[in-house]
């Protein structure tokens, strides 16, 4: 299907089609969105374009998840979320953090602020603000 204009939509159509024949249910806002519900556990598949992240609140829905499209698709496992749309995803005991340090650095770096100084504040410490009380008020 690569290289045609049609092939994201061909693939997208596909892929979803196996996964509602699987007990998925389609998000509602986010229709790349699609949750299965087994007992009190849920799984979570996101897709974006070729790109399918997925989790659950039990780890073997994620290996029968994995072993069901391994077993339909050509597709690799790459192992933890680390990295996606931008964002660094870190997975730790007490939780899951995310940031954009990467992306700020890159911009930084882009329009030559990457070796600036840093300052705590960007005003100087030697000036006093005031309520202006005879100013204009501002809407």
């Amino acid at each position: 299907m690569y290289g045609l204009k049609q092939a994201p939509r061909s693939w997208y159509e596909r892929l979803s089609t196996f996964l509602l024949e699987n007990d998925f249910e389609r998000g509602k806002i986010d229709l790349t969105l699609f949750i299965k519900r087994v007992d009190e556990h849920i799984l979570v598949v996101q897709i974006y374009v070729d790109d399918i992240i997925f989790g659950s609140t039990d780890s073997s829905l994620c290996k029968g998840f994995a072993s069901i499209m391994q077993g339909e698709f050509e597709m690799s496992m790459m192992g933890e979320l680390t990295f996606f749309l931008g964002l660094q995803i870190k997975q730790m005991e007490n939780g899951t953090f995310i940031s954009q340090s990467k992306y700020y650095k890159e911009v930084l770096k882009k329009f030559g602020m990457d070796t600036a100084k840093e300052a705590s504040t960007p005003m100087g410490t030697s000036y006093y603000l005031d309520k202006d009380e005879s100013g204009i008020e501002v809407n």
